[in-house]
């Protein structure tokens, strides 16, 4: 059973999500808008974060980012739109899944799963091994990048993304294989998801930016002889 946390100006649908989460046996406390979910993270601790972009008073993205100052808690964003800009907004500022409405609670609630259970098992997944190539240093068990020396800041799913084909490096990786282990769930999101990924991290890597190889057709491959 997680704690959730649902943060939307609509009660109809804090009241639609909430029905379902319990349902799955999951415990919801909510809020209206963004100051109100602050406020709640001051005094509880919650395993991940619904959060609605359009809100009142803060919005969503910048209450992500206010979260994100202090706290590593799961989010996955809602919208009623499903523009590119908006996801990669909310991939940079370090939400972990984007859902847009009208979406099916079973869904949603999958996703919540799948997010629990990612974030639930990196500690233990990973190897206590690091991965250098020339100035690339990858620190697995402290989930820490850096280049030149410079710790490069990434967002949790660009971390896992990144680990997950360092791991299998020289492996051709197809676009279903990346989604159903890193994402950890059968995709029922926008297909370019995963593209808008691979294009932050490869802005996330600079120079390295290369080692991240598209394979027409069928998906990408982390050389680095």
């Amino acid at each position: 059973m997680a704690k959730i946390l649902i943060v939307d100006d609509e009660e109809k649908i804090r009241a639609f999500i909430k029905k379902y989460a319990n349902f799955e046996g999951h415990s919801v406390m909510e809020a209206g808008n963004g100051m109100d979910a602050l406020s709640l993270l001051e005094e509880h601790s919650f395993d991940i974060i619904i959060l609605d972009i359009m809100m009142p008073e803060l919005d969503g993205f910048s209450t992500a980012k206010e979260i994100r100052k202090k706290y590593t808690t799961p989010i996955i964003m809602l919208s009623a739109r499903g523009e590119e800009y908006d996801k990669i907004h909310g991939f940079e500022l370090g939400i972990d899944d984007y859902v847009v409405k009208p979406f099916s609670p079973k869904e949603l609630m999958m996703r919540v799963e799948a997010v629990l259970k990612r974030t639930g098992t990196n500690t233990q997944n990973v190897s206590n091994k690091t991965f250098t190539y020339q100035t690339l240093k990858i620190d697995f068990t402290a989930r820490i990048v850096y280049i030149d020396d410079e710790k490069i800041n990434l967002s949790p799913k660009e971390y896992d993304l990144l680990f997950y084909m360092v791991k299998n490096k020289g492996v051709a990786l197809t676009r279903e294989k990346l989604i159903s282990d890193v994402w950890g769930y059968d995709f029922y999101g926008d297909d370019r998801t995963l593209d808008t990924h691979i294009k932050l991290l490869r802005k996330s890597l600079k120079q390295y930016s290369n080692l991240i190889v598209t394979l027409r057709g069928v998906g990408y491959r982390f050389e680095a002889n």
